[in-house]
């Protein structure tokens, strides 16, 4: 009987702690989400988006530019045009000044380097200067465009044939011969006149002298007649 009693009271036992279920944490005892923290909540969304970098005009790339200005043929204008392009950092490749068909009046062709910005600031600064009539860049019109250049090269009697051979190319012509040297003249574009330049360069060149380019524009337009009184 008490080997009865001994197994009926092991059943009881197995019985309640197969149904009391997950055991309760002891006391004092953190769980995983309160140790945890509090969760972290998502940053709000800003309430406008940073405004995109400053253009800075006059930071673009720089590109040739042919100025064309009408002044008045008087003593110091061209040292003032000069000293404005100075002033506002411009290396002058090339100036090329002459009288108009109206008297004492007379056109500068100016050729330079510079950001387009920049360039038309200076344009506008050229007005400001009291000889000056009239300011065009013609830098993006149709025009004729032409400059000389002469070229004195060294020859022997045999690359002289060579010499009057890259010449033929070049569309030029012989001004003058001697023993020693033949001066070649060059007109065209300044694409041309560096091409010429170019072939001739291996000959060796003594002496070389460039005008400078001149423009006028295509078609009907005059700036002179703009200007006249």
């Amino acid at each position: 009987m008490s080997a009865d009693r001994d197994r009926s009271a092991s059943s009881e036992v197995a019985t309640g702690a197969r149904g009391a279920g997950p055991r309760a944490p002891a006391a004092g005892a953190a769980t995983v989400a309160e140790t945890a923290g509090p969760t972290s909540a998502p940053s709000p969304a800003p309430a406008h988006s940073a405004p995109p970098p400053r253009v800075v005009p006059g930071t673009g790339d720089k590109r040739r530019h042919v100025l064309v200005a009408i002044v008045l043929d008087k003593p110091g204008v061209l040292n003032r045009v000069a000293s404005l392009m100075r002033a506002r950092n411009f290396n002058i490749e090339s100036l090329a000044v002459s009288h108009t068909d109206q008297p004492d009046v007379s056109r500068m062709t100016i050729t330079l380097h510079g950001d387009d910005v920049a360039v038309e600031q200076a344009t506008k600064q050229l007005y400001r200067l009291i000889d000056v009539l009239k300011v065009q860049d013609v830098t993006s019109e149709p025009t004729v465009e032409h400059e000389l250049a002469l070229i004195k090269v060294r020859a022997t009697d045999r690359s002289r044939s060579e010499i009057l051979q890259v010449v033929e190319l070049s569309k030029g012509r012989v001004v003058d011969l001697s023993p020693e040297s033949v001066i070649v003249e060059v007109t065209g574009t300044e694409v041309e006149v560096d091409g010429a330049v170019a072939l001739l360069r291996a000959f060796g060149i003594k002496e070389l002298v460039r005008t400078g380019t001149v423009v006028m524009s295509r078609g009907s337009g005059s700036i002179e007649e703009a200007i006249k009184r």
